[in-house]
């Protein structure tokens, strides 16, 4: 690949280190995390200037032979066509890099704008809109680095004959890494470790390799929150190997206006259709309405609550519930995670084909969200449907700006019959599978070697299960192993009361009483005080009777909100006091004492009582009252995904001798350096 002046490159690679050197005119004037903001654009325009170079004359003619009035859909038709490239864009300035490159250098700003802003419409708008350029170029004027970087750029010749849209994919994927490394306090917002998009790739497709191959293949692909466009593109790389005859149709939306002005760029210089890279909220305004996909892939935001476009969010799950994306249930305000993943959900095909889902979270929606939540009933929403093929779990410090542990969900509506009503988990987060990182960037200390990558897809395609050497790393469980029963446990009310100047005092506190007429407080208390004593009443009965006996004769009225203030006033929980009983003769139940048993979907709830409570605690019963909404049964069902349950490994605490010579080590470096202070 030859560019202008001599400048050659052999590979994408070092077209890369070129376009990065021209990043060092910007030292000084730009911050290292600004780079992007004037390579990335300039990038692009340079792509484009090239392809529609050859077509210029031909477009400026076409474009002054347009009738007047002509509508901006039919302008753009007939100027798509001049511009004779598979790519919908034009530009209608006089102007070219090679004849801006001709012109006075005290011009070039305002050429430049000329240049920008008589893009079409749909690439004007990433220039403006989205990166801000204008504003980037008038910086560089300010600067007086302008032509410089401008002149850098004219020199490198990125037409498709030179280079490739798999060379320019790969050019921007560099750029992009490299930008991302120095602006380590933002990397993560819109970057994932390349390492970790093509473990979640191979997983999506390593056992469809079949079905991928031979001629007039046709896959679609989705992110929603697609931010530079990573992982869309390291899938149609991984197809387009398998398969360089498929045709991959990658669509996406992203929120942030500058890692979707980059997105659609890529989109643009690699020969696909930038429409279908859209801007704005997923979770609010799907702009891929109606349409469903082979593949799904994404990293949505970790922890980000959803408060502040919580309402057509809400309003959605009320008015279209499980015809709408949300109808399974809403997570708690403070997590979005999983409204991406329901949304994902949504858009699965229901052909022959299917769709196949891979999402990477935190540990959040794994188990966060206790029987009847709306995260528990988004799982059983999800594993009741058997769409939940395997979740791995990835080592810590894998990503830019976290060092949580994450994991990889895979879900499909296809599932092959020896996964049905199975869900496998894998625990890829020891050792064997990551290595340190020479030199860490930002919270990113590990990666994961090829190899660990292909060992974690072949224990996934293999269904390997708990046996021989893979025992510790994978387990395949039943669906109804990861649900339980929710059963509320009571216990009987035992109270003893007394009647004393303590108790009459905690009386006056009660809010039932203070609303009473200052005579009837009074008199109230006055007829209590009167009957002091200190007799324990362990049966409430009776000092109900003895209750209404001091009344006795009195005008005081004690109705049952104020008799229901002074038996609380006056009674102390007793375990050796007589159970209390409804009117019905049946225990009242005592909130403090009340617990809830998690009861294995599997097992019977009669047996587990009588085993796990009926031996520790003989009086106590099962709620019959406390149901399921959905299937009427007694408990409430749940679902939770506990990888400690199942891959816990025990740790033995370190003998005693070693500690204390640890200890008695610290001491003497202690002294020493309190010993360099004093001195």
């Amino acid at each position: 690949m030859r560019a202008e002046g001599g400048i050659v490159s052999s590979n994408a690679q070092s077209l890369a280190s070129f376009v990065w050197s021209i990043a060092e005119i910007l030292r000084g004037d730009f911050k290292q995390s600004e780079y992007g903001k004037v390579i990335l654009p300039l990038v692009v325009m340079r792509r484009l200037d090239c392809i529609l170079e050859g077509s210029k004359d031909a477009v400026l003619k076409a474009s002054k032979r347009l009738p007047k009035g002509v509508d901006d859909p039919t302008k753009d038709m007939i100027l798509f066509g001049a511009a004779g490239s598979n790519l919908k864009v034009y530009n209608l300035s006089a102007f070219t890099f090679k004849s801006l490159k001709g012109q006075d250098a005290g011009q070039l700003h305002a050429n430049l704008l000329d240049y920008v802003t008589n893009f079409s419409g749909n690439v004007r708008d990433i220039f403006l809109d989205k990166f801000l350029f204008t504003d980037q170029i008038k910086r560089l004027k300010d600067g007086g680095i302008l032509w410089q970087v401008f002149d850098r750029f004219a020199q490198v010749d990125l037409h498709p004959d030179r280079v490739s849209n798999i060379e320019m994919g790969y050019l921007f994927e560099d750029l992009i890494r490299r930008f991302s490394e120095i602006s380590n306090e933002t990397a993560g917002e819109h970057f994932t470790p390349r390492e970790v998009i093509r473990l979640i790739v191979d997983l999506l497709l390593v056992n469809d390799e079949a079905a991928l191959t031979g001629t007039g293949i046709i896959r679609t692909v989705y992110d929603p929150a697609c931010g530079t466009g990573g992982m869309l593109a390291i899938t149609e790389e991984r197809m387009k190997a398998l398969n360089p005859k498929i045709r991959v149709e990658l669509f996406g939306q992203e929120l942030n206006g500058e890692s979707f002005g980059i997105c659609k760029s890529d989109m643009l210089v690699t020969g696909h259709d930038p429409e279908q890279i859209a801007f704005g909220n997923t979770l609010t305004n799907d702009a891929h309405r109606g349409k469903t996909f082979h593949y799904m892939l994404s990293n949505p935001p970790y922890g980000v609550d959803w408060k502040k476009y919580q309402d057509p969010i809400k309003e959605e799950a009320e008015t279209l519930g499980k015809e709408g994306r949300f109808g399974a249930g809403l997570p708690r305000i403070s997590d979005g995670q999983l409204l991406f993943l329901q949304h994902m959900i949504s858009k699965m095909r229901n052909d022959e084909t299917g769709s196949r889902v891979g999402i990477v979270m935190n540990g959040s929606p794994l188990f966060t969200g206790g029987a009847g939540s709306g995260e528990s009933e988004i799982r059983r929403w999800m594993l009741e449907n058997d769409w939940l093929e395997a979740i791995v779990a990835l080592p810590t410090d894998l990503f830019y700006n976290t060092g949580i542990q994450t994991y990889v969900w895979l879900l499909t509506n296809r599932k092959p019959k020896a996964r049905r009503g199975k869900v496998q988990l894998i625990d890829a987060s020891s050792e064997r599978f990551w290595e340190a990182m020479r030199r860490s960037l930002g919270s990113k200390r590990r990666e994961i070697p090829e190899d660990a990558r292909k060992e974690i897809v072949r224990i996934y395609a293999r269904m390997l299960n708990g046996n021989g050497q893979y025992g510790e790393f994978s387990k395949i469980l039943d669906v109804a192993d990861l649900g339980h029963r929710e059963i509320r446990v009571e216990r009987p009310l035992r109270l003893s009361f007394r009647m004393t100047p303590e108790h009459i005092a905690r009386l006056k506190t009660e809010k039932i009483f203070l609303k009473l007429e200052a005579a009837e407080q009074g008199a109230l208390i006055a007829c209590l005080e009167s009957k002091v004593t200190q007799k324990v009443y362990s049966d409430r009965v009776e000092f109900e009777k003895a209750l209404l006996k001091a009344l006795k004769g009195t005008d005081i009225k004690v109705g049952p909100l104020v008799k229901k203030a002074i038996l609380s006033a006056f009674s102390e929980r007793d375990e050796e006091a007589e159970i209390c009983r409804d009117s019905h003769g049946q225990p009242e139940p005592d909130p403090e004492l009340r617990d809830f048993e998690l009861v294995p979907l599997k097992e019977d709830c009669g047996s587990y009582v009588a085993r796990e409570v009926a031996p520790f605690v003989p009086n106590a019963w099962v709620d019959q009252t406390y149901r399921d909404e959905k299937d009427g049964k007694v408990g409430r069902v749940g679902y939770e995904i506990n990888f400690n349950r199942y891959f816990y490994k025990y740790v033995p605490p370190r003998p005693l001798n070693l500690i204390d010579k640890d200890l008695k080590q610290l001491e003497v470096e202690i002294a020493g350096l309190l010993n360099e202070v004093a001195g």
